[in-house]
C-alpha cells in the first residue's frame, strides 16, 4: 500500500550523521508537533538528485521556512556516512536534514520502493516530496520518471505551501 494524503506516517527509525557521530531518530520525533517538508531521492550523489532536486531545496530553503515550515529533510536509501558526505559536499550540512534509510524500511513502509537494479542501483526510493504536519501527510508529489524533479521539486512545494 502506498502512503496517501491524510495518512499518518509510520513510526520507524532513520539515521543521520551528527558532529557526535551517527544518531538514530524516530519518525515520531522528527514530525511530532512540526510542519516538515520531506523529499526523497533515489540516491545521494546521483545526477538528478545532486544537480537538480537537492539544489532547488537548498536555494529555496529560506522561502520554504518563511511559509511556516519548521524543518526540511531529504531521505535516501543510503547509509548515514554517504548522506553525511553528500550534505558536506553540497553545502547542505546544517541547512537541511540528511536522513539515511539504510535498510529501506521507511521507504518500504510508505510503498515508495522502486527496483533500479537495471541501472545498478538496487532497491531505492521513488522520487517524491511531501508536506507533513504533526506526522500526517498533507500533500504528496510523486515523480512519474525518476530522472525528473519537477512535481517533487522545491518550486512545486512552495506553491503548495
Amino acid at each position: 500500500m502506498t502512503i496517501a494524503v491524510g495518512d499518518k506516517l509510520p513510526d520507524l527509525k532513520l539515521k543521520e550523521r551528527t558532529p557526535d557521530g551517527p544518531a538514530e531518530i524516530s519518525t515520531e520525533d522528527l514530525f511530532k508537533g512540526k510542519r516538515v517538508v520531506l523529499f526523497a531521492v533515489p540516491g545521494a550523489f546521483t545526477p538528478t538528485c545532486s544537480l537538480n532536486h537537492l539544489p532547488g531545496y537548498l536555494e529555496n530553503r529560506d522561502a520554504i521556512l518563511a511559509k511556516g515550515v519548521d524543518d526540511i529533510a531529504v531521505v535516501a536509501v543510503n547509509d548515514h556516512h554517504v548522506m553525511g558526505a553528500w550534505a558536506n559536499s553540497t553545502g547542505g550540512a546544517g541547512k537541511l536534514r540528511f536522513l539515511a534509510d539504510w535498510d529501506a524500511g521507511f521507504t518500504k513502509a510508505l510503498g515508495m520502493e522502486v527496483d533500479l537494479s537495471a541501472g545498478t542501483l538496487g532497491l531505492r526510493s521513488k522520487r517524491y516530496s511531501m508536506l507533513v504536519e504533526d506526522g500526517v501527510v498533507k500533500s504528496l508529489n510523486v515523480e512519474e520518471s525518476p530522472g525528473q524533479a519537477t512535481v517533487s521539486g522545491a518550486a512545486a512545494m512552495i506553491e503548495q505551501l
